[in-house]
């Protein structure tokens, strides 16, 4: 875990003159660096805040002076448990009115799945979906097609969610069924595929827990139950 954390954080000095400590001067220090803050949370940490930005989640003093570039973990339980992305779960859950969602009707635990229809793995995983909402898990879908949101497969994703029958929608298309193409509705899966890149989202299926854990890759319904219990 040592290796890890020293491997994945980088600490870089930002600008050097004393500052109170206020949401201004982080968004001061990342525009030296042509960035910008889209949430600011505090972290854990005392003196440090959490700063999602189109390039990801970084920890920057409170004072503007410090960067920290990497995953942050929580030592306090039995395993560390990595925290980073939950600074991301405030504009996770501001899309939801765009997802597509297969609501279980007995329990209330919660996962978004990005996912993409061409990706094999994603097709074993939304084929559990039944077995999820059986063992009381909503399954969100958000559109990460891995080519990109103007790739063929992008138009095509994006036709599915601007369909007025989007589940049906989404299950004809990993059937490999005919998608009826839907030029422009009030949905922008750019936005899906973004936010997707913040959490560090390089592959699908993916798999976002309701604390902010990401899971890269398949798992089956009965480990994914195992985890939203613990």
């Amino acid at each position: 875990m040592l290796k890890i954390v020293s491997s994945a954080l980088a600490l870089l000095l930002v600008f050097s003159h004393g500052a109170a400590a206020g949401e201004s001067e982080i968004r001061a220090a990342l525009g030296k660096m042509d960035m910008t803050a889209t949430m600011i949370r505090p972290s854990p940490v005392p003196g440090v805040s959490a700063v999602a930005t189109p390039q990801g989640v970084f920890y920057i003093s409170d004072d503007g002076r410090y960067l920290l570039q990497g995953p942050m973990f929580d030592m306090s339980g039995k395993t560390p448990k990595n925290i980073t992305n939950n600074v991301l779960l405030d504009e996770l859950n501001s899309l939801e009115n765009e997802m597509i969602i297969y609501k279980s009707q007995r329990g209330n635990h919660v996962i978004t799945v990005f996912t993409d229809i061409t990706c094999p793995y994603c097709l074993k995983l939304h084929n559990e979906n039944k077995v999820l909402n059986d063992k009381g898990i909503t399954v969100r879908y958000l559109a990460f097609p891995r080519k990109g949101p103007e790739s063929a497969v992008g138009r095509d994703m994006q036709s599915v969610w601007c369909n007025g029958f989007k589940t049906k929608a989404l299950d004809n298309a990993f059937r490999n069924e005919p998608i009826p193409q839907i030029d422009s509705c009030n949905i922008d899966i750019s936005k899906h595929y973004n936010l997707g890149l913040k959490f560090g989202i390089t592959g699908t299926p993916a798999i976002v827990l309701e604390d902010g854990t990401l899971i890269a890759g398949y798992l089956s319904a009965d480990k994914i139950a195992e985890l939203v219990n613990k």
